[in-house]
């Protein structure tokens, strides 16, 4: 994620406060510069020639809002007509903030603009996947219905029939229960922290600690690792936390071939058991939304994930 380089940059209210003073000390700075330069430049001379200082003082006070606070602001309303309009470039971060309170806000609007444009990537495709694999064990059920209705089915036939429909409808209900957990993944954030040991159930716990997740998050992480630990054959699972959240499986492990894809939404493995690919994904967005990373450390047996803060 691209971060705004940081810079010192003043904060809106000493802007604001030197503007009120130059404008409060300008008039009074004309009237002294009258009265003394009166007797040397004569009465009109030196009340134009204050007269100008303060045009020009008043000039330079109203580029220098313009430069701090207009024109970040003018530019942000572009990158949000670009950003609508589906240029990816408008998440670029600006040359120019002005004030660190703009700063902030250039900062937050980039966060939120890759947050929504990334959950509308995802949900797209998301969409687009199950539509595709919904058609599957739809026409199995369909397929499957209109068999069921011949009157002379054998017995065996019409188990065989009613088992792909059971299968076709487990398949229905993992993506479905997917989609729920995407969505989940999707929501904002909610901050907090919970005692490792508190979540970890049916984990062996090696050194427990305050995990920064919220509770619901980091439930939501453990149940997707260890349902996909124990999906490879895992028996044994444990996990630990000294600043870094470790969980380790002795299962079969993820072959070299597959490491770099295993976090890509839809890859897996296990299609023909019921996999949807979608654990590891949900598991890797649930953490960005929180600020940390999750990845895959070598290990000499099974799979070992670190998940940094």
């Amino acid at each position: 994620m691209m971060r705004i380089r940081r810079k010192w940059r003043p904060p809106l209210w000493m802007v604001v406060g030197i503007t009120l003073a130059v404008v409060l000390c300008l008039p009074i700075i004309g009237i002294f510069f009258v009265r003394y330069m009166w007797p040397v430049l004569g009465y009109r001379e030196a009340v134009y020639v204050a007269g100008f200082g303060v045009l020009a003082a008043t000039f330079v006070v109203g580029w220098g809002l313009w430069r701090i606070l207009l024109r970040p602001v003018q530019a942000m309303r572009t990158r949000v007509t670009a950003l609508r309009a589906g240029d990816d470039n408008a998440l670029d971060p600006l040359d120019h903030y002005g004030t660190a309170d703009m700063q902030a806000l250039g900062q937050s609007f980039l966060d939120m603009g890759r947050a929504l444009r990334s959950r509308e990537a995802v949900l797209r495709s998301y969409a687009d996947h199950v539509t595709h694999e919904l058609k599957s064990p739809l026409t199995v059920v369909r397929g499957a219905a209109e068999l069921l209705a011949m009157p002379d089915l054998p017995d065996a036939e019409r188990a065989r029939l009613l088992g792909r429909i059971e299968a076709s409808a487990d398949r229905m209900t993992a993506l479905l229960d997917a989609q729920r957990s995407l969505a989940q993944a999707q929501e904002p954030a909610a901050r907090g922290s919970v005692r490792l040991s508190d979540v970890a159930k049916g984990v062996e716990v090696l050194q427990d600690g305050t995990v920064p997740l919220s509770e619901d998050a980091l439930q939501l992480v453990m149940d997707h690792l260890v349902g996909n630990a124990k999906a490879h054959g895992a028996t044994k699972i444990t996990a630990s936390f000294d600043g870094s959240l470790t969980v380790q499986d002795n299962g079969s492990g993820v072959s070299i071939g597959n490491q770099d894809r295993i976090f890509e939404p839809f890859f897996t493995t296990r299609r023909e058991s019921g996999g949807t690919g979608m654990g590891l994904s949900i598991v890797r967005r649930i953490l960005e939304a929180h600020e940390a990373e999750i990845t895959l450390t070598p290990s000499e047996q099974g799979a070992r994930f670190v998940i940094t803060f």
